[in-house]
């Protein structure tokens, strides 16, 4: 028996080693694995963003993405994980500019295009490097030979010709209509950009002037300079007689046309049941703009200053909200104020209030019929990928949220204002417009200024990582992939952008199966915040307890979709639960030594017994593992080993093993060589490590337990 059984497990001295004898076989490549695989089975990790570090959501994610892909692999599949990072461009930019450029008094015009991305760029290759590291630390199995960054060449090829494809069939255009845009950052920013406050806000009920008819409410007082109607629900009899008139109104120096309209979006019994239409500056707003042919003056600008001649030009929006609340109550016009609770929409990134604005910007068009898809449109593409099952979505919660999102899509702003990221292929000369992979010959040509949304180029991630736009061995083999188990908060923005592409592209849905997973909080079910104080370092965990222990403790007790309690508490027993496997193995071998296995050994009675038991663990794990019930197989796997095996199994075997009786003795060895063995194959994808250690110590063994066969069930 090897000396190193004679102390405790200590994860820190074997975890390296034991990673780099995984890298050195090759056996993350599945073109390296062993055995005549004909299945395929891939997955490609969610890219982390290359702005800092991982965090303990990553931590799970990983996890679970892991113990899939290892179980795969021993089921005698040909494997693939692709692992990559996403350049998370407003992100990266900011963060660059907030931390960097700040400490030298520069902004990024002080720096000119180039040197900002050259800036931005070498930031995120540091930040890359020590991203990488964080997952090998994990132990994730990926094939580092085909690893992919959203901005690199390859995936730079495949995001200008997706870019080119989709323009020319009529998809992507550019036009005005209404952005998040974020006044500090100067760029359009996406949905999940956003983060909501909520705050108190005076809701203010009022009359544009005396004699108009009909009281309306807002919060946002600035933004009535811009209104052209008042909407009304058809049904509401309050409000019927003046459908279809119009009236003319001076509202705080601005002068303002509105007219009346009936619309079937707008609550009678929401406030006074009237709503007052801001077209430029609301996106509800504009598309009741659309529905009845309402102008769309713009009275807000880009730095969130008012933009209408007055009093009011020149201020900021919060200081025109209040010139105007003076100004009603000077002329008698407010009916009424009250504070209530409000979501106020903030960048993620600098943290300023959002300001919906009409912008000259690139979209693709969800509406539209696509001739090569049989005239269907991206939107019916995507909810017929889901509805017809060729995307296995079983959480109905989930499934319902995606669906619902999909009715309501609007087209997809897909242009940013910053400098790093995709830059768009397009180029002007005058009046002309030209778009392909290569800027166009000739002289006096300039490319467009705006880069990509960063969710254009992730969302080619399943295929583009395959090699795409070329036809690769790659693309035929492992596309569709099989699963993809990201985040609820991106079910929206990431599952179902990846969706609309590979239809698009590849007339192919991107993934066979979708499990969304929640969020990691911690043990009193409170977000991981900088605020609250409470955040949580995964390699802090690792260095402390080992790896296998911090993934054993980010999956059991929580089934795939529902958030996760964290405990470090909990990770502290999966250490000692480590420490119990290492002890069964010390008393295994010492018990064993000099016992040849045999392929089919012959139990007494009793041993039959506890060998069909064993059996029908391995039936469950299996279920539940094939199913994603990868927390009930950890849980049984964990009462089994040290429940059964160590606290009963193994005391038991004592008296047998210092017994007389031969037979009973030779029987019982051989069962608790066989019971170890298949023990730490059902164990190997939770506890990666701890299970390959051993397994290199025990006798007549060679090669790496990460490609032994699955127990039979």
């Amino acid at each position: 028996m090897p000396e190193k059984f004679l102390k405790p497990y200590n994860p820190q001295e074997v975890e390296a080693s034991i990673y780099k004898k995984w890298e050195e076989s090759g056996y993350f490549n599945p073109d390296n694995l062993p055995g005549d695989r004909k299945e395929s089975f891939s997955i490609v990790l969610p890219p982390p963003n290359v702005t800092g570090t991982l965090h303990i959501g990553h931590a799970y994610e990983d996890t679970l993405q892991d113990i899939v892909v290892r179980y795969q692999r021993m089921r005698g599949k040909k494997t693939l994980w692709i692992p990559g990072t996403d350049s998370a461009a407003i992100a990266t930019q900011a963060k660059v500019e907030k931390d960097i450029l700040k400490k030298e008094n520069k902004n990024r015009y002080d720096l000119g295009r180039e040197e900002l991305v050259r800036r931005v760029t070498e930031f995120a290759k540091a930040s890359e490097s020590i991203i990488l590291n964080q997952v090998r630390k994990m132990g994730a199995s990926l094939d580092w030979s085909r690893y992919a960054y959203t901005l690199d060449d390859k995936r730079n090829l495949a995001v200008m010709t997706a870019f080119k494809r989709m323009y020319d069939a009529g998809l992507i255009y550019r036009g005005h209509r209404i952005v998040n845009w974020d006044p500090k950052g100067q760029t359009t920013i996406s949905d999940d950009e956003i983060i909501y406050e909520e705050r108190d806000a005076n809701l203010v009920t009022f009359k544009y002037s005396k004699d108009f008819p009909i009281a309306i409410a807002t919060t946002r007082l600035e933004t009535k300079v811009g209104d052209t109607a008042v909407a009304v629900h058809p049904d509401d009899e309050r409000y019927k007689e003046f459908v279809g008139k119009e009236y003319d109104a001076v509202f705080c120096d601005v002068p303002i046309h509105i007219k009346i309209v009936a619309d079937h979006e707008v609550d009678p019994a929401f406030g006074t049941g009237a709503l007052g239409v801001t077209p430029a500056h609301s996106m509800t707003d504009w598309d009741i703009a659309d529905r009845h042919n309402l102008p769309r003056p713009q009275v807000i600008n880009e730095y969130a200053k008012i933009s209408t001649p007055g009093r009011l030009n020149g201020k900021k929006v919060l200081e025109a909200r209040e010139m105007i609340l003076t100004w009603l109550k000077e002329n008698d016009l407010v009916i009424k104020e009250e504070t209530i609770k409000q979501n106020v929409s903030t960048a993620e990134r600098t943290g300023a209030i959002i300001e919906p604005l009409p912008k000259l910007q690139w979209w693709i068009a969800v509406n539209k019929p696509v001739e090569t898809r049989g005239g269907k449109t991206l939107k019916e593409l995507m909810r017929h990928a889901v509805e017809s099952g060729e995307i296995d979505m079983p959480q109905e919660g989930f499934r319902s949220t995606y669906l619902h999102w999909i009715e309501n899509l609007r087209d997809w702003c897909i242009s940013r204002q910053i400098w790093f990221g995709h830059r768009i292929p397009v180029w002007y000369r005058g009046e002309e417009v030209y778009c392909d992979l290569t800027a166009p010959e000739g002289d006096g040509w300039q490319q467009e200024e705006d880069v990509l949304d960063t969710w254009f180029s992730s969302a080619l991630w399943t295929f583009s990582t395959l090699g795409w736009p070329e036809e690769t061995n790659d693309l035929k083999t492992y596309h569709p992939t099989s699963f993809m188990s990201p985040a609820y908060e991106i079910l929206q923005l990431w599952v179902s952008r990846m969706i609309l592409m590979s239809e698009f592209h590849l007339d192919q849905v991107p993934f066979k199966k979708v499990l969304i997973h929640g969020l990691v909080r911690d043990k009193s079910g409170r977000k991981f915040s900088k605020s609250l104080n409470n955040g949580i370092d995964p390699l802090d965990m690792i260095e402390k307890y080992g790896a296998d222990a911090l993934r054993m403790g980010l999956i059991m007790g929580a089934a795939i979709g529902s958030d996760v309690k964290f405990d470090e508490q909990r990770v502290k027993g999966y250490k000692l639960f480590a420490n119990k496997v290492w002890n069964i193995t010390r008393f295994v071998l010492e018990n064993t030594e000099g016992v040849a296995r045999e392929e089919t050994p012959t139990y007494n009675a009793t041993d039959a017994a506890l060998w069909a038991e064993f059996e029908d663990l391995v039936t469950e794990v299996t279920s539940d593992t094939e199913e994603y019930r990868i927390y009930m197989a950890a849980e049984k796997l964990y009462h089994y080993v040290w429940d059964r095996f160590a606290s009963a199994i193994l005391e038991e075997s004592k008296p047998i093993l210092k017994g007389d009786d031969a037979a009973a003795k030779r029987s019982r060895q051989h069962f608790l060589l066989d019971a170890l063995t298949g023990s730490l194959k059902l164990l190997h994808p939770f506890m990666p490590f701890l299970t390959e250690e051993v397994w290199q110590s025990l006798p007549e063994r060679s090669g790496l337990l990460m490609v032994e066969e699955w127990p039979a069930k």
